[in-house]
């Protein structure tokens, strides 16, 4: 069986991570269009810089959840026959054991530099302008898809979701595209689909099944069953 796994900000909102969009439209206190987007970062390079360094540091103090620790068990047993793509920026699916993670929105503990387009393993702050390790240009930016960027890795996210035989969306809101059109691609593709999260995404009907609950207690009793079903 080939399992195609999308997760969203809500699978990590239980280690402490704050998602994208609260009730108020903000994001830690920030509108996201003054905090993630190409002319954001043109016209307050400071401010942005100091934001994603700031998450960068949360970041430091959270750790993965079984949510994450179930998913990793999961690449264990499936290998190859699962394609595990998150939007989220975090590296809780890889401090949790996930070795195989498909980061389409790019990941906070990178760094891109926008003249030699080299990307580099980052965990200090960008605030202060350091000089990129290639080429020594202080033109580094966080390695992270704003809005109005093209996502990471399209081609391959649709080559599995084609060849998928079952999808299953965790934590997500079904309204940020292209990430909400993967169900439809699925069930194109003729896959089954199952959506786990906290409570229906706008996008839950495209799904044939849907369960509610926290991801903690969802997503382990998943995998559990799913793997019951191959011994």
């Amino acid at each position: 069986m080939r399992v195609v796994v999308l997760t969203g900000a809500g699978i990590s909102a239980e280690s402490g991570l704050a998602t994208f969009r609260d009730a108020d439209g903000l994001w830690e206190g920030h509108d996201p269009m003054q905090v993630a987007t190409p002319e954001a970062f043109a016209a307050d390079p400071v401010l942005v810089q100091r934001f994603y360094d700031e998450r960068r540091a949360v970041l430091g103090r959270v750790r993965p959840n079984a949510a994450h620790e179930a998913l990793a068990r999961l690449e264990q047993e499936l290998g190859d026959d699962l394609f595990l793509v998150t939007q989220n920026i975090d590296d809780l699916h890889e401090r949790a054991g996930s070795q195989r993670v498909h980061h389409m929105h790019g990941r906070l503990t990178a760094a891109w530099c926008v003249v030699c387009d080299a990307r580099h393993e980052w965990t200090i702050d960008l605030r202060d302008e350091p000089a990129c390790p290639g080429c020594g240009r202080q033109t580094l930016r966080p390695d992270v898809v704003w809005f109005g960027e093209i996502p990471y890795g399209m081609d391959e996210i649709h080559e599995a979701l084609w060849d998928a035989d079952l999808f299953v969306s965790i934590g997500t809101s079904g309204v940020v595209y292209p990430a909400a059109a993967f169900v439809k691609y699925a069930v194109a593709a003729g896959a089954d689909t199952l959506e786990l999260n906290l409570e229906p995404s706008d996008g839950a009907d495209d799904f044939r099944q849907s369960r509610t609950g926290p991801a903690t207690e969802l997503v382990p009793a998943w995998v559990d069953d799913l793997l019951s079903t191959r011994r």
